[in-house]
């Protein structure tokens, strides 16, 4: 019986069958039905071209119209659409130069990655099976469809990609399809950076990435990717029983720990991260170090931002075999008087106030920060009266 996902989705299928033309759900999402996995996304090819699919449909989005993809907009949904087709080579090793639209099926799934991959479902939950795809998810194998050079000279994501179902599934990569990948790993040189970011962050967040990380040293697909060619020691950072990190942000921190000299800033350039992951690594690089020194003391965990504290536990435990839980640092968060500065009985306009012959200037924030000190190790009572006094006689014992 199909899931709600599928059935959500099944009235695209009937519309375009209506019409004269096959349609199938396909690929990842027939793949992790079986596996018994969270569906995320449901992906849909058809006989039906991409114009008549737009014909078909009142809202759809062309977004990659000549290689036959568009989205269609269906219940609030948005379900990714492709013709059948052949491809051409891939001169770019990403795209295919052209791509001829066909009426079979068949020959779709022939140019697919995987075998697990090269799976399409009717709406009545039959499962057209070409390649032995589901033999493969129960020998939870990653076999490649046809010849494996091939497959990843097209497209050398493919080797990163076969490192991420292993690492995500914890399935075994087929020896043909090994050799394959050690053989091609250097055309990974070519592939866009954004790309491989991607991959590798789904990589290290794997449930099983002990098993990727296996593969990943066995390979030496390292070796082609940024920062890690440029530093080959660098792998022999990660034991044998990491454990997931799910975000790049803590991957970056995790590798800073190991070798500080490669600087964050180096790592977000070369993985072309974004600010945001720029920021976070070197926001939880200081949490790791502040830990390391002091414990969990209270301006530790002040300075610990509540959307860094599963990121920051997951770190200590591999970096320092230190078992913190959520609710440890929950609770002792709340024990503290104040939670951020906006909770300060002070701000920086009453300290201009209480010292008018003092210029603005940074000299407002550092003593605000000095303030967020006291109050937080407990010095003083986060009140007006007790603040105003004790920055006065601070201010005094300074002059």
């Amino acid at each position: 019986m199909l899931t709600k996902y599928f059935q959500r989705a099944k009235p695209i299928l009937e519309k375009l069958e209506a019409e004269g033309y096959e349609a199938y759900f396909v690929g990842g999402c027939v793949r992790d039905y079986l596996l018994g996995r969270p569906i995320k996304d449901i992906d849909i090819t058809t006989s039906a071209t991409p114009d008549i699919v737009q014909a078909v449909f009142p809202s759809v989005i062309p977004v990659g119209i000549e290689h036959g993809t568009v989205i269609v907009r269906h219940e609030k949904e948005s379900y990714e659409v492709t013709t059948f087709r052949t491809e051409g080579s891939y001169s770019d090793g990403r795209r295919p130069d052209h791509v001829e639209f066909i009426r079979n099926i068949e020959k779709d799934l022939e140019r697919r990655d995987f075998t697990i991959n090269a799976l399409a479902m009717d709406k009545t939950g039959h499962i057209t099976d070409l390649f032995s795809g589901r033999r493969d998810l129960k020998q939870r194998m990653i076999r490649t469809v046809g010849n494996g050079e091939k497959r990843f000279g097209e497209d050398a994501l493919r080797i990163i990609r076969a490192l991420r179902f292993s690492s995500v599934l914890g399935f075994q990569i087929e020896e043909e399809t090994f050799a394959a990948m050690v053989a091609c790993k250097s055309a990974v040189l070519d592939i866009s950076v954004e790309r491989i970011t991607n991959e590798m962050e789904r990589f290290f967040a794997g449930k099983h990435v002990s098993v990727g990380i296996n593969y990943l040293k066995k390979s030496a697909v390292q070796t082609v990717l940024p920062v890690f060619k440029e530093h080959p020691t660098l792998i022999e950072a990660i034991p044998q029983n990491m454990k997931p990190l799910l975000s790049f942000a803590e991957v970056i921190a995790f590798f800073h720990y190991h070798q500080p000299e490669i600087a964050i800033n180096e790592w977000a350039k070369e993985w072309k991260c974004s600010n945001r992951t720029k920021r976070l690594a070197s926001e939880l690089n200081d949490d790791i170090k502040r830990y390391k020194q002091r414990g969990l003391d209270a301006i530790g965990i002040y300075k610990l931002n509540d959307e860094r504290f599963e990121p920051f536990i997951r770190l200590a435990d591999l970096l320092l075999d230190d078992k913190l839980s959520l609710v440890q640092l929950i609770q002792l968060k709340q024990r503290l008087p104040i939670q951020s500065r906006d909770d300060l009985a002070i701000n920086g306009n009453d300290l201009l106030a209480l010292f008018p012959d003092k210029k603005p200037g940074v000299w407002v924030k550092h003593l605000l920060e000095k303030t967020e000190d006291a109050v937080v190790t407990g010095k003083i009572n986060n009140q007006y009266r007790d603040i105003k006094e004790w920055l006065e006689w601070t201010q005094r014992e300074t002059d």
